[in-house]
């Protein structure tokens, strides 16, 4: 090779050598927020300016894995220990007990103000250090396999916007102060809880609800609330054991009155039977001019919970689409008589699409579908999912048979 290429290729590899020293902190910082942690201290060997990088980490993301307990623990300790940077967001995560150290890295973590913090140890239950309480910062929380006792010196977060519980114990008034002390929340997660008999929810600028548990009772004050899933378990209590209208100690109509812009409603589990029960029509107490989706689980078997629906539908002018699952319980009365066709006269000028999942050919069902066919004027298609044990020749011949105000609407079957 000739000298003056052999000049041009070590100059080259100087270059190249010096790509990764010559980058700023900052983005250096941000290169190393796309790795975990383990993968992060590794870059230390590439050079000397990338030796102490992922000290500077904004993001860290810390997964036990193949990591046997005790080296999870001091790569857990170490990064605590040797960080200098801000913590914008903590991430942990493992399958293994880390009961004895978990107060430990709160205790550090919560010196550092993170913006947000996750926590999924699935060996729980862990009880949540009183510390973590103490990050007034916080924007973003993600709790998994813990139980929540708020310290009496709570003030709550008031930087708060997301809030998710997972598989967590709790009582009724920590978790109503804690959603209460927190003003600015917009989406709220509770699913899989312990100890909580009635939900009260005080958040005025909630946008995104998902309920998922047993209860008894339920009080919503969200004036805000965009989407609302609620899922009652089928072990749950139903506290109300009167007809609704005259049961002062239920708060469902006036949770449901506040929810004037709601876009997307959903009402699963045993929540149709919670909600009807005892009454037939149930009147609600708004009109939903907003509400475009409704997913709901309905027990076709128990008529008081179709009703239900269907007012749902009344008051739901702006309906567009609608998503049902049927479901079998042997505690809904089966010897109900079919709805009378003159009392339920409604249209729904805006339903473009419906699904019935978990179709088996129910009398009550098929009455379901034909009603929406005969309501929804610009309906296109009924998509329904055949779960029937039986022959369904003759059910799919009445489903096609059925009449139907819209010119357009299909109905598609399928297995």
């Amino acid at each position: 090779m000739s000298t003056c290429k052999k000049t041009r290729a070590e100059a080259t590899s100087v270059v190249s050598s010096d790509r990764l020293s010559s980058l700023l902190p900052k983005i250096n910082g941000n290169v190393l927020s796309r790795l975990d942690v383990r993968e992060a201290v590794r870059t230390s060997t590439l050079s000397s300016t990338w030796r102490d990088a992922w000290t500077d980490m904004p993001k860290i993301s810390l997964r036990d894995r193949n990591f046997t307990r005790t080296r999870f623990v001091t790569l857990v300790d170490m990064v605590l220990a040797l960080h200098k940077g801000t913590i914008e967001e903590f991430d942990i995560s493992g399958k293994k007990s880390y009961h004895d150290e978990l107060a430990r890295w709160m205790l550090v973590l919560s010196r550092r103000s993170p913006r947000s913090v996750t926590i999924k140890l699935n060996s729980g239950p862990y009880k949540i250090s009183s510390c973590l309480f103490s990050i007034c910062d916080l924007k973003f929380l993600q709790l998994e396999n813990c139980i929540i006792s708020l310290p009496r010196a709570f003030q709550g977060f008031k930087s708060l916007t997301y809030l998710s519980l997972n598989i967590f114990s709790s009582t009724d008034r920590d978790i109503q102060n804690l959603i209460s002390f927190c003003p600015v929340l917009t989406d709220l997660i509770l699913t899989s809880f312990e100890g909580i008999n009635r939900l009260n929810i005080q958040a005025p600028k909630l946008e995104y609800l998902n309920v998922y548990g047993d209860f008894e009772d339920i009080n919503l004050e969200a004036p805000n609330l965009k989407v609302a899933i609620l899922y009652l378990g089928h072990q749950a209590k139903l506290y109300q054991s009167v007809p609704i209208g005259y049961d002062k100690e239920n708060h469902v109509k006036k949770s449901l009155g506040s929810l004037s812009e709601i876009k997307t409603l959903g009402i699963t589990g045993s929540f149709m039977k919670y909600l009807s029960k005892g009454c037939i029509l149930t009147k609600l107490p708004v009109v939903f001019t907003r509400l475009e989706n409704i997913y709901l689980t309905i027990c076709f078997w128990d008529q008081r919970q179709v009703l239900t629906a269907y007012s749902l539908f009344q008051n739901a002018p702006n309906l567009k689409k609608l998503a049902v699952w049927s479901y079998a319980s042997s505690t809904c009365d089966q010897d109900q008589a079919r709805i009378l066709e003159h009392t339920l006269q409604m249209k729904m000028d805006h339903l473009v699409m419906a699904c019935v999942e978990c179709f088996r050919g129910l009398d009550n069902e098929v009455d379901f579908v034909a009603k929406l066919l005969s309501w929804a004027p610009a309906l296109e298609e009924v998509k329904i999912e055949w779960k029937g044990e039986t022959d369904c020749s003759i059910v799919l011949a009445k489903l096609l048979a059925l009449p139907r105000v819209s010119p357009r609407a299909n109905v598609i079957v399928t297995f």
